[in-house]
């Protein structure tokens, strides 16, 4: 699968791709917003059916970051972003990358509800989801317990006919 745009083009990981993701996912920048999986987790993500794993690239050929969505065969048509993770930042990449994949969910699935969460600590991204469209449902407070230290999690989605009522609003 390929998802382009003038900009970025999300294409489906592959195992080649997994040292970069790997690398991203572990580098400073990164580890303290999202959860770290094994080399074995991915491969495990890239062959699942319910689960959409893509790398995301500059139109260039550089690889940026990358997304896993899960829930593609949720019976409720719930469809959780679980991660999404940008290398290089302040480009615009995480909110092109997350209006792609939210696209391409609400265009080429049944999904009724498209959710995510982020940590409470994580004000860059929470921006982000807010300005395509999510909306804050509430917190799991103190849910996550990482390097010693409780944390908790904002729970944020879009439903489907918001997501419709966005996209008139954009083309108007």
């Amino acid at each position: 699968m390929i998802i382009h745009s003038e900009t970025l083009d999300l294409q489906t990981t592959t195992e080649q791709d997994l040292a970069f993701v790997l690398a991203i996912e572990q580098s400073e920048l990164n580890r303290a917003y999202i959860g770290q999986w094994s080399k074995e987790e991915h491969i495990t993500a890239i062959h699942d059916p319910d689960i959409l794993h893509l790398t995301i690239w500059e139109r260039s050929g550089k690889r940026v970051g990358y997304i896993i969505v899960s829930g593609l065969q949720d019976i409720h048509l719930t469809v959780c972003i679980k991660r999404i993770v940008i290398h290089s930042k302040g480009f615009g990449y995480g909110k092109l990358s997350l209006r792609l994949v939210s696209d391409w969910i609400f265009q080429h699935t049944e999904t009724h509800r498209l959710w995510l969460d982020v940590r409470d600590h994580n004000h860059r991204a929470r921006h982000v989801y807010e300005s395509c469209g999510f909306t804050l449902e509430g917190t799991l407070r103190d849910c996550m317990k990482v390097e010693g230290l409780f944390e908790s999690l904002h729970i944020m989605s879009i439903l489907r006919y918001e997501y419709i009522e966005r996209e008139q609003q954009r083309q108007k």
